[in-house]
């Protein structure tokens, strides 16, 4: 019997609920979920704050509740399109379809002739990387559109302070 596995990938800057939903609702497709962590080699800026290492936990710790078979893996950039698809095949285990909204995503994933789909958005003004972000640097509430082993991850690391710390400007 041949397994269904899909793969969907993002960035994470912090893994929120937007993204805990988009992959409960692919897990009901397919047996396993192979999650791509992009930009795995950034972190410590103010667009990509957590280590792929943070952002593998948050995923972990988020989906332990959710009956969701999966794999995340750090999948670092590379500056070449053309070749990106073939990057990501040789990171991931095997996979028959791939789901997502990026333009950029499904462009070259169905120029290498895959199965791709879109997953439905969820609340996709609220849950939004760079919101969340944006938010917890100005100290506003942030906790609602995370997972609460997302929050539990990023009060361990000190996330916040970090994020606030790579986001000043020099001191004089």
């Amino acid at each position: 019997m041949h397994m269904k596995r899909a793969f969907y990938i993002g960035r994470f800057q912090p893994f929120h609920l937007g993204h805990y939903s988009t992959i409960c609702t692919i897990a009901k497709e397919v047996d396993e979920v192979v999650i791509g962590i992009g930009s795995a080699q950034k972190s410590h800026d103010p667009e990509n704050p957590f280590t792929a290492g943070e952002r593998v936990m948050m995923i972990k710790h988020a989906l332990e509740d959710a009956d969701v078979k999966h794999y995340a893996i750090p999948i670092e950039d590379l500056q070449r399109n053309a070749v990106w698809v073939s990057h990501i095949v040789s990171m991931a285990p095997p996979f028959d379809v791939v789901y997502s909204n990026n333009p950029l995503v499904i462009q070259l994933f169905k120029e290498s002739n895959m199965n791709v789909r879109q997953p439905p958005m969820f609340n996709r003004k609220g849950y939004s990387g760079t919101e969340i972000r944006k938010k917890m640097l100005e100290g506003d509430e942030w906790r609602e559109l995370v997972p609460v082993a997302v929050a539990d991850v990023i009060d361990e690391i000190d996330g916040v302070t970090r994020l606030r710390n790579v986001s000043s400007k020099d001191m004089e």
